[in-house]
């Protein structure tokens, strides 16, 4: 198959174009930054931008990997204006694209506790009333709605992944709590933990999260419409930062700093319609980080900075398309 995936440059993007390259698959990236591997077929540019579309679907696809977005909520809050370009309007130039190239599989990284805002049962499912709390959230959810249509009218099969908080090899430039404890150890900072840290999540594998947009291209209808993604088992900032400490032997001294703005306090979600399609994770928490600390600790930190919140060694943006 010949798939596109946005964002291919970043974090889970270069994951997703390993993966699909050793199946045989032909991808091609269009992302706003270079890709690492110079052999990677590239389009850089905007999303939001016809002429980028126009060359990135050049040739006609099978499958698309939209993971382009602004990913970071509290940029959200910052920049509303540039989140709703690149998350609702950039996603509507993607669909477009899809449309008019042929494409019968789209799977689009949602994310699992933003859409849905403050929880209102004990888990959340794909059932959960849409309230997002943040820019960021909402976005998402306005791509959803554009996804169902574009399935329901065009037959442009959309599955929205609701995936939790992704972590894994390849997260230098993330603002994510995982690299944030690495970047802290590695460069011998104290690490801000935002509000008391009794607020929890999920935590899953990358490789778990493109086991599932694999599943998603495939020829199934039943992926389709959002599916949750995520382990089910659910950690507190504290339970993450002891796991970290017996994991990497660091002390990790931390000061607690106030909330942030649109955080939720707890993100706990059912998996089990993901698991009924054929999907499972595939990685604890514990084992998911040895992994992780096993390549951070060999990062070069050479003239590393810190940047405000214990979040530094890379300034890279959190926009990616």
């Amino acid at each position: 198959m010949r798939i596109l995936v946005t964002g291919g440059s970043g974090f889970i993007g270069r994951h997703v174009v390993s993966t699909l390259t050793d199946a045989g698959h032909e991808v091609r990236v269009v992302d706003l930054q270079p890709h690492p591997d110079p052999e990677v077929d590239l389009v850089q540019g905007d999303i939001a931008e016809p002429d980028v579309i126009e060359r990135a679907f050049d040739g006609g696809f099978g499958g698309v990997v939209h993971l382009a977005a602004v990913t970071s909520v509290l940029r959200s809050v910052e920049q509303p204006e540039l989140t709703f370009r690149t998350n609702v309007q950039g996603t509507h130039r993607v669909l477009e694209g899809a449309r008019a190239a042929g494409v019968h599989a789209l799977a689009f990284a949602s994310t699992g506790g933003a859409v849905t805002g403050p929880m209102e049962e004990p888990k959340i499912t794909e059932r959960a009333q849409l309230r997002p709390m943040t820019p960021y959230g909402a976005t998402k959810a306005a791509a959803e709605m554009l996804m169902s249509a574009y399935t329901s009218v065009y037959g442009v099969r959309c599955t929205c992944l609701r995936f939790t908080n992704v972590y894994g090899p390849g997260m230098q430039a993330k603002d994510s709590i995982v690299a944030r404890l690495m970047r802290a150890i590695r460069l011998g900072t104290t690490f801000e933990i935002y509000g008391d840290g009794r607020q929890v999540r999920d935590y899953v594998h990358v490789s778990d999260v493109v086991a599932a947009a694999q599943l998603a291209l495939a020829d199934d209808q039943r992926w389709q419409g959002p599916v949750v993604i995520g382990t089910g088992s659910s950690l507190s900032v504290l339970d993450v930062v002891d796991t970290v400490r017996r994991t990497t032997g660091a002390e990790l001294p931390v000061r607690h700093g106030p909330p942030k703005l649109g955080e939720m306090p707890a993100v706990i979600v059912d998996n089990s319609h993901a698991r009924s399609l054929g999907w499972e994770p595939r990685l604890d928490f514990a084992t998911g980080v040895s992994g992780v600390w096993e390549e951070w600790r060999k990062v070069d930190v050479e003239g590393a900075v810190a940047l405000p919140g214990g979040a530094g060694m890379s300034a890279a943006p959190e926009r990616r398309a």
